[in-house]
């Protein structure tokens, strides 16, 4: 199979897997006597499209940030690479995280490995950096969520069934510490018998600790802070959509923010099922909102971050395989 026939069916299946998703979360609207699409359509109408566009726009430059801390990070590594190329490889990602959890941090990877050579296993080190600012970020703010809204939060975790009330004869720790210890015996043995792993691993290791060879590590703060500062407005605006949540305050946008970081943080593709369940019930328990209309808020909210991801992250793809294209084919031998 053509290797352009073979992206076009990643892509398809990527597209069907996250329709199928979507649906899935349709299925959890419960509403009485009344079609659903009809349901989301009304809520739809309703919101106001200002708040929505600018949410839109807030998102895109989240990401920009986000490319441009990315290619910071590489520079230090002797990778220099093009803030549009990372912002492509970056949204690329994005799209395959929508169908595979977690799978987009490998995939961008990937991609920047074809448009600028960048070993993978440096650009990898390098995200995993990046995933552990984020969720010194992410703490932060939960912290600070916690601190603000302490009463309304407490109730809401108190409300959570995180285990079924049966103890267990093993302590959990124990378990993770048998798995952790097998682990690194395996790997410690399949490092002694191949040395191209232990390349791999010295690439890792170099875009890991690329964060303290930084010429500019407050520019580096800014850029982190900058991204999750975005994410908490863009939470503001969508709030402020719908006549039924614009009256919640800057509080409940606190709230919900926190609520929504721990659902997004789940291994699901995009959050979705997580974010579903745990926002909604937020609304309905700390707000009194109608459940309906929080089920509706909360998939318009998800629906419309994740259709920009698709149109952004489409985009980017195709424009990725063109460019890639272009170079495969100015390297070929002329007259081959």
């Amino acid at each position: 199979m053509p290797a352009y026939l073979k992206k076009i069916l990643r892509f398809a299946i990527t597209i069907a897997i996250t329709i199928l998703l979507l649906w899935l979360s349709l299925r959890g609207l419960n509403v009485a006597g009344e079609n659903k699409i009809d349901f989301l359509w009304q809520a739809w109408q309703r919101s106001d499209k200002f708040y929505l566009w600018l949410m839109a726009l807030f998102a895109v430059f989240s990401h920009l940030l986000r490319a441009m801390r990315w290619q910071m990070l590489l520079q230090p590594t002797g990778n220099h690479v093009g803030l549009f190329n990372s912002f492509l490889s970056l949204m690329t990602g994005y799209l395959v995280n929508l169908a595979v959890p977690r799978g987009g941090e490998i995939s961008r990877c990937y991609n920047l490995y074809q448009l600028e050579k960048t070993p993978p296993e440096i650009s990898f080190g390098t995200v995993v950096t990046e995933r552990l600012a984020d969720v010194l970020c992410l703490l932060l703010l939960i912290a600070a969520s916690f601190y603000l809204e302490w009463s309304k939060l407490k109730v809401f975790l108190d409300s959570l069934t995180f285990s079924s009330g049966e103890k267990t004869s093993i302590p959990v720790w124990v378990w993770i510490g048998a798995v952790l210890g097998l682990a690194f015996l395996v790997a410690i043995y399949f490092l002694r018998k191949n040395e191209k792993i232990l390349k791999i691993i010295h690439g890792f290791k170099e875009g890991l600790l690329s964060v303290f060879r930084l010429k500019n590590k407050f520019l580096f703060v800014v850029y982190s802070l900058g991204i999750w500062c975005l994410y908490f407005l863009m939470s503001y605006l969508v709030l402020m959509a719908f006549p039924e949540t614009n009256h919640l305050g800057f509080s409940a946008v606190v709230t919900l923010f926190a609520i929504g970081s721990i659902a997004m943080a789940a291994p699901l593709p995009g959050g979705t099922g997580s974010y579903h369940v745990l926002v909604p019930l937020g609304l309905t328990m700390l707000y009194n909102l109608p459940k309906a209309d929080a089920v509706a808020f909360v998939f318009i909210f998800h629906a419309w971050q994740t259709l920009l991801m698709i149109v952004v992250g489409v985009l980017s793809f195709i424009v990725t395989s063109l460019i890639v294209g272009k170079k495969r084919k100015a390297s070929e031998p002329k007259g081959s």
